[in-house]
Parts: structure tokens; sequence; C-alpha cells
């Protein structure tokens, strides 16, 4: 299969902060996307290119064929290989086959899932059933109403349902996967040791850091809170991206129902406090904004709206909301890390490594300290507080 050309057209993609940036991958062709698509027999003859994905770290967009609607997504080969992509693919099929609505991957005329080239690794989807309602939302800006926070909150508990009975292991070293690897154990500092040795370009980056003193100072006094919760953790599969623009939903109204669930590019061996937590950060927490107001950052309605759909289906008692108070600080630390070996490693961006060291790995833990951090995490335990009455 012909390469594809490292000086294609690219895209405006969201990047590490509030501006849009320049597509880090260049943006996927017709000419590409066709030569894709024929070994895919059930995608139909490409007529018209319709729409690019802004997201960050893969191309991906979406072709209008004799047969429907199809999306096309293309990785770095140093990001996703065939195997990497493997992993989701069973995990979501395992979803489907308990009845979750997930995008499921469309097979190669040899009955892969997904298909690879000197450079690039793609895989195929058709357009799933739903309304994109959050198609252009940044990462960490909140769900548009109460509705759709619980009825998030509801289908990350289906999730969770499905996926009891799914044991695969955790996922080998790869970047840009949400893991809960190092502390999910009671001493922090060993395998967070071990993360590192295992990815080098983590490891050079670090060099010259005193990351052992930063890590001491921002997390492991939120690890200390954890650790009498650890025990109470079951391993299970998880998304590890809920964000309301990786779910399609019923109709455009503030009413709508979360439909069908997107991108299990993150997913992971974690645990169901883990899920939920990385929910909260990625919905609840305006981080983006930090730089511009101190408070009025948190949306403690939402919160408990998409706690209450949860709720609805997989009851959370006092102590697993506690669980959750003291896991939430700590929830960013290895997908920050994952970042960072991506863009010290592959992208080579000095910036954005900055931005997920500095700002996210510690910075979102520090945040959790300050005024509004607390409130968040004090609302928590009240919620836990009320139970016990």
């Amino acid at each position: 299969m012909e390469a594809a050309s490292h000086h294609l057209t690219r895209v405006i993609s969201h990047g590490m902060g509030a501006d849009p940036v320049i597509s880090d991958w260049p943006a996927l062709t017709s000419a590409e996307v066709a030569r894709v698509l024929h070994h895919y027999p059930e995608a139909g003859k490409p007529l018209r290119l319709e729409w690019h994905s802004p997201r960050p770290f893969s191309a991906a967009c979406v072709m209008h064929t004799d047969a429907g609607e199809i999306i096309v997504k293309r990785h770095h080969v140093r990001v996703r290989d065939i195997a990497a992509l493997g992993e989701e693919h069973r995990f979501v099929a395992h979803l489907h086959a308990r009845g979750l609505p997930v995008g499921t991957a469309m097979q190669t005329e040899d009955g892969a899932t997904a298909l690879a080239d000197e450079h690039w690794t793609y895989e195929v989807f058709p357009l799933a059933p739903g309304v994109d309602l959050y198609r252009d939302a940044m990462s960490w800006t909140p769900f548009s109403s109460g509705a759709h926070a619980w009825s998030a909150g509801r289908m990350l508990a289906r999730l969770h349902i499905a996926s009891e009975g799914y044991d695969a292991p955790a996922r080998a070293a790869r970047p840009l996967i949400s893991s809960f690897t190092i502390f999910s154990q009671e001493d922090a500092v060993r395998p967070l040791q071990a993360y590192i040795e295992q990815r080098p370009a983590i490891a050079d980056y670090l060099r010259e850091r005193p990351w052992r003193g930063e890590v001491a100072q921002h997390l492991l006094p939120f690890h200390a809170q954890l650790k009498p919760y650890l025990d109470e953790l079951a391993p299970l599969w998880t998304h590890n991206d809920w964000h309301a623009s990786n779910l399609l939903w019923s109709d455009a109204t503030p009413q709508a129902q979360a439909h069908t669930v997107l991108d299990f590019g993150l997913s992971d061996r974690t645990c169901a406090l883990h899920d939920l937590a990385t929910a909260i950060e990625r919905n609840i927490v305006e981080w983006l904004a930090i730089p511009h107001r101190a408070d009025q950052l948190i949306h403690l309605d939402l919160l408990d709206a998409m706690l209450d759909g949860y709720a609805s289906l997989l009851p959370l008692n006092a102590r697993r909301l506690h669980a959750l108070a003291a896991l939430l600080p700590l929830v960013h630390a290895e997908f920050a890390l994952a970042e960072l070996d991506y863009f010290h490693g592959i992208t080579q961006s000095e910036q954005n490594a900055s931005l997920a060291y500095d700002t996210y790995f510690l910075g979102h833990a520090a945040w959790f300290n300050t005024r509004e951090g607390q409130r968040l995490l004090d609302h928590l335990r009240r919620r836990a507080d009320a139970l016990e009455k």
C-alpha cells in the first residue's frame, strides 16, 4: 500500500490550550481514503470527503460513500500500531456483545480491523447513529445541560456493567493511554520509576528535572489520602476519556440522551472509580479558564447530575464517594505522563511537553489545593456524609 505523504494539507486542530493550532498530522485526502477503503469491501465506493476531525493526536475524516457515511482514522505507527488497535477493538467488541451502543470497527477483506503501511495505521468505522452535539467542543468544557450530564453518567454505568467479565491484561507501555499503574500501589514511587524506565522519552525529559521532589510535593500527599481505599478498587477495563464529545446524542435538544459511545483510544484496565473520576476531570472543571479567572471554574450542578445518572444503575455509597474524592486529584497523572511521552518522544514539541509535565502532571494536582479545588473535593465529601446520616 502506498504510504501517505507527510506534506499533505494540514487542518486546524484542538491544541493543549484554548487556542486552535495547526495539526501535528497531515490531513487525510480523498485519494488516500479511497486507497484505504479499497481494502474494506463493506465500505462502498468513495464519493466525497465531508469533514476533518479537529482532534489533535490522529487524523480522521468522514467520507460519504455509496454505502453510507464512513469514518476513517489514521495514526502514526509509533502512536498506534496494529497490535495497539487490536487491544481497543477487542474491548469494544466485548461491549457490543453485551449490548452497549458503541461504534465497532469495520473489517478488511482479510478479516482484520486495522490496516497498516510504512508510516501509518488505519481504522474504519461506519458512521454511528446519533447527533454529534459536541463535535467542536474542546476537552475540559462542560456539559451544556443537566440532562446531558445525567444521561452521560448513566451511560458510563452501563459501560461498567458491560465491561464486567472482560479479563484482558492491561495494555503494553504505549503513548497516549490513560492507565492506573502508579498510584494504584501502596508505594507509588517504585512503580513511577518503572513507568519512566519503560518510556525512554520520559526518562530523557526528566533527566535534568528534580522530579522526585516535585512528585513528593504535589502528588504523594494525595496518594496518602487514597491509600486506605486501594484494596477496594477492583480492576476493570474502562473508557478513560469520558467527555461529552465522545458521545453521540439522541437529538439536538437540552434534554437529549446519550445514544452511542465513541473513541476507545485511551481505554485500559483501570477501575470504575478511575473512569468516573476521569469523567469529572473532563467535564466538570474548566481547566482552560484558569489563566483568566480563579473561581467559578467548577460546575457542581452538572457533577451532581452526572453522579445521579451513574447511581441510577450503580449505586455510590458513602465509602465509594470518599474514595472518589481521594482519587480525583491523581486521576489525570498517568495520562499526563503519556502525553509527555508523545510530545517529547514523537512530535518533539518542547512547548507541549512542558505543558504536559508542568501544567497537567504537576499543575492539575496542585490546583486541588486551591480554594476551587478544595470546594470540589468538599462537595464530594459532603455528598458522602449525607448518605451516612
